[in-house]
């Protein structure tokens, strides 16, 4: 087991100079107690940090923002990632955090679901299985598999995919937790482990090419999946390229007012903006508007970091919930979004703000089914 010292040195923290960006841009340190700057400082002068008792650890969201604010290309994240990881190899874990854990390991998935069911949202639809070959896997992700709201974001794609005459099959049962979240939490050692078990199962199939429904997912394969030569997309890029090649196109329209909202794991840490932006702009009838705060300014909606594992936090006091008086500013009838954590997250602060009856919260793929 990795000490608090031997962790945190590898983290690479000589090269801050106590600017205070990182704290200054942290969008949970305007709520919280977390400051990342402070803790930066005690590593560096007291020579290492105790975790233990530091409740403000569980706060962050893993967005990213720290990182990009940095101008010595520190990695603040890594601070508190690692820190976690000494937590977790304690066991002095959130029950709930730990719960989710347990049930990736038993079950695949972080909500306790039944294996046997992940499949069963595409019962009807005439999708196949990655073991019948495909030019495409479509790597569904925990959330679209088992929550009913963003089953339809899943179902969405699947129509598209039908549209655009494109090959592509699910794992089905097989399909497992990208671990994204699980790392982020700090636990290492199962992260690893199941990254084996996918990249094993993606040889099976002779996986060449995955598309994503959620930035987390994408992210992880693409960035810490070490020994995935597969191409991974998200579907926005995806679908942005099958829109410029003519293979997909509009036959209705949607008279709205839309405006974006920019997830962190697609945005701010892989520099995914125009994508979802151009599909968006393709829809007949859409006038597109932009919120103050977009692209790496856009505001986390904190559901990332095992945020949504985290219980006790009044929807009212989340970022999410304050993110809708931009959206009213600009006129916009329906927020777009690009991430089942996001979906999820702005629709819970919707109804808890009172705003679920002046704006709509969408997926960018509904918008699509809508009118293809």
């Amino acid at each position: 087991m990795e000490t608090e010292q031997s962790i945190l040195e590898r983290c690479d923290l000589w090269g801050c100079i106590q600017c205070g960006k990182c704290t200054g841009g942290c969008p949970m340190a305007f709520k919280t107690t977390l400051n990342i700057r402070r803790l930066i400082y005690e590593a560096l002068i007291e020579g290492a940090v105790d975790p233990s008792g530091m409740e403000e650890l569980w706060d962050c969201t893993t967005c990213g923002t720290c990182v990009l604010r940095c101008p010595k290309e520190v990695e603040p994240a890594d601070m508190i990632v690692a820190l976690r990881t000494v937590l977790v190899d304690g066991g002095v874990i959130p029950p709930t955090i730990r719960d989710a854990l347990t049930s990736v390991f038993r079950y695949g998935n972080p909500s306790l679901m039944p294996p046997d069911e992940r499949a069963d949202w595409a019962e009807g639809l005439g999708v196949k299985n990655i073991a019948d070959g495909a030019d495409v896997l479509y790597f569904v992700g925990c959330i679209p598999s088992y929550d009913d709201r963003a089953q339809k974001v899943a179902k969405a794609l699947v129509k598209v995919f039908q549209k655009a005459d494109v090959d592509f099959g699910i794992l089905g049962v097989e399909e497992k937790c990208c671990c994204s979240e699980v790392r982020r939490v700090g636990e290492e050692g199962l992260f690893e482990y199941m990254v084996e078990e996918q990249l094993e199962l993606f040889g099976k199939y002779n996986v060449q090419r995955i598309v994503t429904t959620s930035p987390h997912c994408y992210n992880t394969f693409k960035n810490e999946y070490g020994g995935l030569d597969i191409e991974a997309q998200h579907y926005t890029q995806f679908v942005a390229e099958l829109l410029k090649e003519g293979k997909l196109t509009f036959s209705g329209e949607l008279d709205k007012v839309v405006t974006y909202h920019d997830p962190c794991f697609l945005g701010k840490q892989n520099d995914i903006y125009d994508e979802p932006r151009e599909i968006i702009q393709r829809i007949p009838g859409v006038e597109f508007r932009e919120m103050d705060r977009i692209r790496d300014r856009s505001l986390c909606c904190e559901g990332g970091g095992g945020r949504m594992w985290c219980e006790g936090t009044n929807p009212e006091d989340r970022l999410a919930t304050s993110r809708f008086e931009e959206v009213l500013s600009t006129g916009a009838e329906i927020m777009a979004v690009a991430c089942p954590f996001c979906l999820l997250t702005f629709e819970l602060a919707a109804k808890a703000g009172g705003y679920e009856e002046r704006v709509q919260v969408l997926d960018i793929l509904e918008l699509v089914a809508e009118v293809i």
